[in-house]
């Protein structure tokens, strides 16, 4: 009979790509690991490893195993989901990864409602880029993930995960507030001003990249930060202009003016759990606790 915990560990490499990744999500030694490791390939009788330079591949023998072994982990999920949801109460721990904005506007509430409705459940969170979260939720890292999409900038799918739809919100052009600054009134004013968007590889500095492009000038990015508190401080001294969703005025009334752009366009919010345990009521709980604190802050926010 193959060990279930090994064949979980075969799988963690298929996933993450190498023992020291394996061992450090797991909070173990790679010595261990790889021990663990061995002992397999001696339970299954066939090779699972191959050293390529300097990393180990997984065989064709080893894939077969990770494809059943997703499905084992998978159904003991859906059992374990199935015995909280006959308790019909929200307990344990849910592990909760979440973009800044998003922790900004929401888990406050989020946190209220709980405590309120649900005292027996513990929430975690982590701030998490969206890409890298859904990532490691799909690893099992985390149990829900609040992520974003940006039009023309779609984040990646698991297959595993599901995706429920939480709010969109829209990204307006954000300038300092003054007199001074009066002139602006659409995102083609902007060009020669000094810029502040997040770094490479962000979707929203995607999106702010060619809708400036689209409007005929490349911004003139003099600061990077993914830290859109950062960003709006600089904004409001009359340091930058930058494109700014408006969840993040959920908590705060606006501090700079906002600017319309062509078509108003919008952020997608939504959530994503593993689909074994979407249904426990942990995670139900959760939802809906996110989905109140949406409907706070549209009451709190101007207009």
């Amino acid at each position: 009979m193959l060990d279930v915990r090994r064949l979980r560990l075969l799988r963690e490499l298929a996933v993450r790509g190498t023992i020291a990744d394996v061992a450090a999500a797991l909070h173990q030694s790679p010595s261990s690991v790889s021990q663990q490791l061995t002992l397999l390939e001696k339970e299954a009788g066939v090779p699972l490893l191959r050293k390529v330079g300097r990393r180990l591949q997984l065989t064709p023998q080893a894939e077969i195993l990770v494809e059943h072994t997703a499905a084992v982990l998978q159904r003991l999920e859906e059992a374990e989901s199935d015995l909280r949801a006959s308790l019909q109460e929200a307990t344990g721990t849910v592990r909760i990864a979440v973009f800044q904005s998003a922790a900004l506007a929401l888990m406050p509430d989020l946190l209220h409602t709980l405590a309120e409705r649900h005292p027996r459940l513990r929430v975690t969170m982590t701030q998490r880029e969206p890409e890298t979260a859904l990532m490691e939720t799909f690893a099992r890292d985390f149990d829900l993930v609040v992520a974003e999409q940006y039009p023309n900038h779609a984040a990646p799918w698991h297959p595993e995960l599901d995706r429920v739809g939480l709010t969109r919100d829209a990204i307006r052009l954000a300038v300092p507030p003054g007199p001074e600054w009066a002139h602006i009134t659409r995102l083609a004013d902007t060009a020669g001003l000094p810029w502040v968007v997040e770094p490479h590889g962000a979707a929203s500095r995607h999106f702010a990249e060619q809708a400036c492009r689209q409007a005929g000038f490349e911004p003139d990015v003099r600061f990077e930060t993914a830290d859109l508190t950062a960003q709006i401080e600089l904004i409001e001294t009359g340091n930058a202009v930058a494109l700014i969703p408006d969840l993040m005025w959920a908590r705060r009334p606006p501090s700079v003016r906002l600017v319309d752009l062509d078509g108003v366009p919008h952020r997608t919010v939504f959530t994503a759990a593993r689909r074994s345990m979407a249904q426990r009521p942990s995670i139900l709980a959760c939802r809906e606790a996110l989905a109140a604190a949406v409907e706070q802050g549209a009451a709190r926010r101007p207009g």
